[in-house]
């Protein structure tokens, strides 16, 4: 009878031990030793948007040396990006990020389940649907335009105390490529930012119905400076509107602030400073996840709304570029700084005020910003798309 015990023990041991090595072991999935990764990118590194993707690319190389392949599609329109992404699944990619707006990246999610997908979120991008491969990410770029928007105010407030011009002269321009959510969350941030330290300033908008074009950029900023802009911000895609600050410069007071790369360079006389989005530390970590074979959403730090991730200031997804020092005004750079600090602790409200808004696509939709308006709690993508009344025009 002890031998029939003793055998019983012995077989439910090793049955206990087979289940617990089959468990350890899909608990600790083995790291993947070289990881393909590829880009799909819009455009290519001569557009500030693409390079700072490049500028992630190179992080990876020296991130993970000898683990990792990168394989680049440049110049891949939205209409036609099927085939570029099956040819880098072809070729064995494990990752594939994407900087369009094309829906086929989500398509091809669904069509190849063992391939991670990785899309810079836009406002019709799926979300929390049924391709668990499939991730959207953006930056909470509100943050830097509030903060560029401090920088162009404290000079406004500057040259108002110095009588350089009126209070009822401070006004602001702005370019940007179309009537998008991510434009107007954007200047919307910038001039609440201007107005948290010049009250008086106004913004006047102009579309270019393009994202990268020097000359229609140029032209735009040249009309706003000609109406009276003392400022000009952009969200568009070359120096065109630096080179009109820069030019006019010689006759007037006006300066400029960036998007997306530094232009003092450029504009050495008129370009206070610039903000850009990061790309590189949510493809760095989504990269380090597929290696170790992880969830990515459990690996990339930031705010996850499903498979969709967004961070700011925080996590390093927004970045204030060189402040121009010989034209700023006195303590731009402290003001930058705790303003920084401030969004990393999670105390600052952009998007509050005695405002109303209409978004221009419906004028029964409107807004309060009395109680405050909420940006990127739920998506990645930006959903400000309200014009506020009274304080900025958009022009034809």
């Amino acid at each position: 009878m002890k031998r029939v015990y003793i055998t019983t023990i012995a077989t439910a041991l090793a049955v206990l031990a087979v289940f617990t090595g089959i468990h350890f072991f899909r608990n600790r999935a083995p790291e993947v030793d070289m990881l393909k990764v590829g880009f799909i990118l819009e455009s290519d590194n001569s557009t500030p948007y693409t390079y700072n993707f490049a500028l992630a690319q190179t992080f990876l190389e020296r991130e993970y040396p000898g683990r990792v392949q990168i394989l680049v599609r440049s110049n891949v329109p939205d209409t036609d990006t099927e085939e570029p992404l099956r040819d880098l699944v072809r070729q064995g990619c494990g990752i594939i990020f994407a900087n369009n707006y094309s829906d086929q990246v989500y398509a091809m999610a669904l069509e190849y389940p063992k391939v991670q997908f990785c899309q810079a979120s836009f406002p019709d991008a799926h979300v929390n649907e049924d391709a668990d491969n499939f991730h959207t990410f953006n930056a909470e770029i509100y943050q830097g335009r509030y903060i560029s928007g401090i920088v162009a105010g404290m000079k406004l407030r500057e040259m108002i105390d110095n009588g350089v011009i009126t209070a009822d002269q401070a006004l602001v321009g702005f370019v940007g490529g179309f009537p998008t959510p991510e434009v107007i969350s954007g200047y919307t941030a910038f001039l609440l930012g201007v107005r948290s330290v010049a009250p008086e300033a106004t913004m006047r908008v102009r579309y270019i119905g393009t994202w990268c074009n020097y000359s229609k950029e140029k032209a735009s900023a040249k009309a706003l400076i000609e109406e009276g802009c003392v400022i000009i911000c952009q969200h568009t895609n070359t120096f065109g509107p630096a080179m009109a600050c820069e030019e006019a410069a010689a006759t007037r007071k006006v300066y400029h602030v960036g998007y997306n790369q530094s232009m003092i360079d450029t504009a050495p006389a008129t370009s206070l400073v610039s903000v850009r989005i990061n790309w590189t530390p949510y493809i760095a970590q989504a990269v380090g996840a597929v290696l170790e074979s992880k969830s990515i959403e459990k690996v990339v730090g930031g705010r996850a709304h499903g498979n969709d991730m967004g961070a700011g200031f925080d996590e390093g997804w927004v970045e204030i570029l060189e402040l121009n020092e010989h034209i700023a005004a006195n303590g731009t750079q402290e003001r930058i700084n705790r303003a920084v600090e401030a969004f990393k602790k999670g105390g600052v409200s952009v998007f509050k005020g005695n405002y109303t808004g209409t978004d221009p696509d419906n004028p029964d939709d409107t807004c309060d910003l009395s109680k405050g308006y909420s940006e990127n709690a739920d998506h990645s993508f930006p959903t400000f798309h309200y014009v506020l009344d009274d304080v900025i025009t958009v022009e034809e």
